[in-house]
């Protein structure tokens, strides 16, 4: 059944022939399996006769199993975001527009139009962070799944090695992909980075999983990558998290989304001044969570700026006040 949708969703009309041929059944299961998807609620129409043929067109109502309205718009804007190299993921802008034209067709004409205008509004900008192929994921997935011992070559800082270990966790930060894995050769807990992984294959050794040394990975990765002198910024931004991520992503940090249009972002830099800069330029209106010494910093900055330019307001160095 999801064959045969993935047929029809390439919005062509497939004489029935053709399709049956396609789906390696006789011409009485293709039509009972049409029926099926018709039960469904998948919109499929047909024509009789020698040129017969069926088509998928969008329906006056989203079919069950796929999505309610403000779902599809998050899977367009993250089919996007995915495309721009928001995810820390190596995928084409050609399989993200593949997949939202598959979607875009069994939508309802009102939501088509909702998600067509979130596309034209919104422009997502590259990573500049190596990114992970798709294929390397599936192979950890599968191995962390299947509980096999994997082997794969790794480039660290201190050259390449050879590795082995027992996979547990796929880990995102940011926009950089990590396993979480217990390392047989040094006998401890190890995290590597994906994009510095080559040639990762799964053995035939099955292993049992051990108790993980933390509750929460990804928060014992993110503070364990973030020395004690790395300081901690708790943003709001008055933008949604997707196109947050696309614009901030030279500083390390993680996001959470407050609506459509705005979203909590947590930093980790080595000084005030540097956030400052990138806020500056990215134009992104924010409002200090904490720490308050960084809304101080920032309100010193700006009345040195404002004593610098014609547009100097004296009344603003005595306010003690800060804005952003």
């Amino acid at each position: 059944m999801l064959r045969l949708l993935s047929l029809l969703q390439t919005g062509r009309a497939w004489p029935a022939a053709e399709l049956a041929t396609a789906m390696e059944v006789p011409p009485r299961t293709l039509r009972r399996d049409i029926d099926h998807l018709r039960g469904l609620g998948y919109p499929v129409e047909s024509s009789r006769g020698p040129g017969g043929n069926y088509r998928l067109v969008a329906g006056a109502a989203l079919p069950p199993l796929m999505l309610e309205h403000d779902e599809a718009i998050a899977t367009v804007l993250g089919l996007r975001l995915a495309a721009a190299g928001g995810t820390g993921i190596d995928l084409t802008a050609e399989s993200a527009d593949r997949a939202a034209a598959k979607l875009r067709r069994v939508l309802p004409p009102a939501l088509r139009r909702r998600t067509d205008e979130m596309l034209a509004a919104v422009e997502f900008g590259g990573a500049e962070q190596p990114r992970v192929t798709p294929d390397i994921l599936n192979v950890l997935a599968a191995a962390i799944a299947s509980r096999r011992c994997l082997e794969f070559a790794y480039t660290a800082k201190d050259g390449p090695s050879s590795r082995t270990v027992e996979p547990m966790r796929l880990v995102q930060l940011g926009r950089r992909w990590y396993l979480y894995a217990w390392d047989l050769d040094r006998r401890d807990w190890r995290s590597f980075r994906l994009d510095r992984i080559a040639s990762p294959k799964p053995t035939d050794v099955a292993f049992e999983p051990r108790d993980l040394p933390v509750d929460d990975v990804a928060r014992h990765l993110q503070d364990r990558f973030h020395s004690p002198k790395s300081l901690r910024i708790t943003l709001t931004l008055d933008v949604g998290a997707g196109e947050a991520a696309a614009r901030l992503h030279r500083v390390d940090g993680s996001f959470e989304a407050l609506g459509e249009d705005r979203c909590r972002y947590v930093a980790y830099v080595d000084s005030f001044e540097w956030l400052a800069v990138v806020l500056t330029l990215t134009d992104i209106a924010f409002t200090v969570e904490e720490p308050a010494e960084f809304g101080a910093y920032l309100a010193r900055i700006g009345r040195r700026l404002l004593r610098g330019s014609d547009l100097g307001d004296p009344s603003v160095e005595d306010s003690g006040r800060s804005t952003s």
